[in-house]
């Protein structure tokens, strides 16, 4: 108990020195390591220690950068002004911040694409960083406008949305309006995410299927979605193939995984 009061002693005097020097900015987990990536990269920032990993969108532009751990220890040795966040951060780190005058951006689960461009104003506005965010949200509108120009048929093709680890993804989804900014019809009826049988796919394999998350060699090496049968059932049928870097987070990339999946449209 002693050691975190004098933690958050230090850190309440270290805020009122902040407007001394640069801004410093602290993400707290991977999401959050994009979008500070992105918006600032040449303030004084501190990423999570997932900023590199294989399913991180922007894992090489993190190199040469400082990496802490979600802690309030760490945080008082860094002296963030601005703390951006997904899910990370536990509930009393996140508390001491604010108390502390830390402003704490979060990012927000988005169910469409109207969702991530508030969280690219979000962040962009917290950063002092509205020209960049700007910028983000024209790549992401022009790759949507590009998506949408592929030639059509008169109906949109069906589709299953079909992860490694056997899950799928219906309305109310950020995935469901993916793919259907690709010109995809989502054969998933089931509000939210849930579990797809490999009996189901069997019994009855989808017609067509959009793949995410199989790139990463070492995740659910048993799961459903590896199953032989699904391999068999996809075979010929799969429109896309999503990397997992374009799914770990509600950001601007997702307007990539629309270009994937709207080139393997039919």
């Amino acid at each position: 108990m002693k050691r975190i009061c004098v933690a958050l002693a230090t850190l309440a005097f270290s805020s009122t020195a902040a407007q001394a020097r640069p801004l410093r900015i602290m993400a707290l987990d991977q999401c959050a390591d994009q979008y500070v990536l992105a918006l600032a990269p040449d303030a004084d920032i501190a990423l999570s220690p997932r900023a590199d990993d294989p399913d991180a969108w922007l894992r090489q532009q993190a190199d040469g950068h400082r990496r802490l751990r979600p802690t309030l220890e760490a945080a008082v040795g860094f002296q963030p002004d601005v703390v951006v966040r997904y899910w990370g951060g536990e509930p009393r780190l996140l508390t001491a911040l604010a108390q502390r005058g830390v402003k704490v951006t979060t990012i927000d689960d988005a169910v469409d694409l109207n969702g991530v461009r508030r969280n690219i104003q979000t962040v962009a506005r917290d950063l002092g960083q509205m020209q960049r965010g700007q910028a983000l949200e024209q790549r992401m509108d022009g790759q949507l406008a590009k998506a949408a120009r592929v030639k059509r048929t008169a109906e949109a093709p069906g589709a299953v949305y079909l992860t490694s680890g056997g899950f799928t993804a219906g309305p109310g989804t950020l995935i469901d309006a993916m793919m259907r900014a690709a010109g995809f019809r989502n054969l998933t009826a089931t509000p939210g995410f849930g579990a797809l049988s490999v009996e189901r796919i069997a019994m009855n394999p989808p017609v067509r299927f959009v793949l995410g998350f199989f790139d990463q060699l070492r995740a659910d090496l048993r799961g459903p979605g590896r199953h032989p049968v699904v391999a068999r059932a996809a075979e010929g049928r799969t429109a896309a193939r999503l990397p997992a870097a374009t799914l770990t987070c509600p950001a601007w990339f997702a307007a990539d995984a629309v270009e994937m999946m709207a080139k393997g449209r039919p």
